[in-house]
């Protein structure tokens, strides 16, 4: 920043700035010394052990990794399709249960019990149970005249658990309105209908979209479960591969592919978080 002309600088501020260019020099001195350690350590206690070797070919054998991939890849799709489906089911059946349980009056009783144990029951059971209860139970029943692909069934397991999840996350958004955008928005003729629509859950979604994105991460990398129902999906597949090659690198290889699928979301959600405590954070002193 150079000063108008005529100006001159002062002494204060002269000061300011060797002293931010100080820290900043230190602060990148600190950086490269710090990684330098950890890089030190990470050969110490990795790579310079006895047996490095052996677990670098049976785990990170590259030769494999190409060969295992299209078959890793090809199950990671339906992992994809599986999650995209899951997605939309679990943000519409997590609000329609939160919108529920904030029902008020009496009358409504009934609804709200049948949701709050629906949260309770499913967020108790682990979902490796449901997925058994769902997959092999209900088919079971022969409610289905046709058999349904086990796909279908860990979509409808994956559902039914993190619909519980968010609906809380949801419910407290609703409940983090304050009460007197409710009264104004009736006041304005509004109908309860209408206002949670155009003003409740506008706010509430905005307050909660940081806890449903990382409810989302945590559901990218559950859809890897449904192999336990026999899907074919990404895990499964370098099951499949591991036995075939007896080495371990396909189960990296699909480890690899959920961790690209969860950065960009991750990193979104950090950006997210940044922005709305930034603008929660104007003209405050942290």
């Amino acid at each position: 920043m150079t000063p108008a002309p005529g100006r001159k600088v002062s002494a204060v501020e002269l000061e300011r700035r060797a002293f931010r260019k100080r820290q900043g020099a230190a602060s990148v001195a600190i950086s490269i010394v710090s990684t330098l350690v950890l890089a030190v350590l990470a050969w110490l206690l990795i790579i310079n052990t006895p047996g490095w070797a052996r677990v670098q070919q049976q785990f990170f054998n590259l030769e494999i990794a190409f060969a295992s991939l299209p078959r890793v890849w090809d199950g990671f799709l339906l992992n994809l399709r599986v999650l995209a489906m899951s997605a939309v089911l679990v943000f519409l059946f997590g609000l329609l249960l939160a919108t529920v349980r904030t029902l008020r009056g009496p009358v409504w009783l009934p609804l709200r019990a049948l949701a709050a144990a629906y949260t309770d029951v499913f967020r108790g059971i682990p979902l490796i149970i449901v997925l058994y209860l769902v997959g092999f139970g209900i088919p079971g029943l022969q409610l289905i005249p046709v058999r349904m692909p086990t796909e279908f069934w860990g979509t409808i397991a994956i559902t039914l658990t993190y619909s519980a999840y968010v609906s809380e996350v949801f419910r407290a958004g609703i409940e983090a309105v304050h009460p007197s955008q409710r009264h104004a928005a009736r006041s304005l003729g509004l109908s309860h209908g209408q206002t949670m629509r155009l003003v409740v859950v506008p706010q509430a979604f905005r307050k909660v979209t940081p806890a449903l994105m990382n409810d989302f991460v945590a559901m990218q990398k559950d859809v890897g479960l449904i192999s336990l129902l026999g899907a074919v999906d990404a895990v499964r597949a370098a099951q499949i591969e591991t036995a075939a090659y007896f080495n371990f690198t396909p189960y990296v290889v699909a480890a690899v592919l959920f961790v690209l699928l969860a950065i960009p979301t991750i990193r979104v959600t950090d950006w997210y978080t940044a922005r709305v405590r930034a603008r929660e954070q104007v003209g405050g002193i942290v």
